[in-house]
């Protein structure tokens, strides 16, 4: 019969060799991805686009559960797979409180950014590393939805894609050593994107519900191509 040492070496192996499977995984290094963890609806969808954009501009690598449409795979598995592979994150908690009476508040937004708390916490390795930027779209919502994070760092965006864009470039820019292009800059590039993304699909045969209806996946894809491109900074 195994002592409790043996077993307890086995976990340990066991961890370490998920850990290292983990960092083999395609779609960019742990020191070089950002896990966002937001809202999924239409009213969000203008403010998701910019800021993956501006991610990827900034030479950083977008991990988003939407980017994957496998319906065998289970939700919580990838997110956690995205959690444990990259040292950055965003959390927007914007759905925090219910739009009307009677419906309910989102609670997937400060589930996962407890999943990722834990991980930076308990995880161990280069996981304590990890750093996160928290988005609300009002001040202070949070402190009665989610009063255990009182004391953190909220930033607010008042629900503009612009607002964000500078909220992501700040954060990336100060504890992630992204280069110090100016948030205005990465706005006007956002729209000579947009603009080129949308006339290159139209002259391929896209109608104007295909092209708002574009796969996150091949819409960063899309963005990924246009900086390499146009303005590699």
């Amino acid at each position: 019969m195994a002592s409790m040492g043996e077993f307890a070496r086995e976990a340990h192996t066991v961890a370490t060799h998920s850990r290292r499977e983990a960092e083999k995984l395609p779609g960019g290094s742990f020191s070089n991805s950002v896990f966002v963890n937001c809202p999924y609806d239409e009213e969000y969808e203008h403010i998701l686009q910019a800021i993956l954009f501006c991610i990827i501009y900034l030479g950083f690598h977008p991990k988003i559960a939407k980017e994957r449409i496998d319906s065998a795979e289970l939700r919580i598995s990838k997110i956690q797979e995205f959690i444990q592979t990259s040292k950055y994150s965003i959390h927007d908690l914007s759905r925090c409180q219910a739009d009307t009476v009677g419906d309910y508040y989102r609670l997937n937004m400060p589930f996962e950014l407890g999943i990722d708390y834990g991980c930076k916490q308990f995880y161990g390795g280069h996981r304590n590393r990890k750093k996160f930027l928290i988005l609300e779209e009002k001040p202070f919502r949070y402190q009665a939805a989610i009063s255990d994070l009182a004391g953190f760092d909220i930033e607010q965006h008042n629900g503009d894609f612009q607002n964000a864009v500078r909220k992501v470039r700040n954060w990336l820019v100060i504890e992630a050593n992204a280069p110090k292009e100016p948030a205005q800059q990465i706005l006007y590039a956002y729209a000579d994107f947009q603009e080129w993304n949308y006339e290159r699909l139209e002259a391929k045969g896209a109608s104007e519900d295909d092209i708002l209806d574009l796969p996150t996946k091949e819409l960063m894809a899309a963005m990924t191509e246009w900086v390499n491109l146009g303005k590699p900074i």
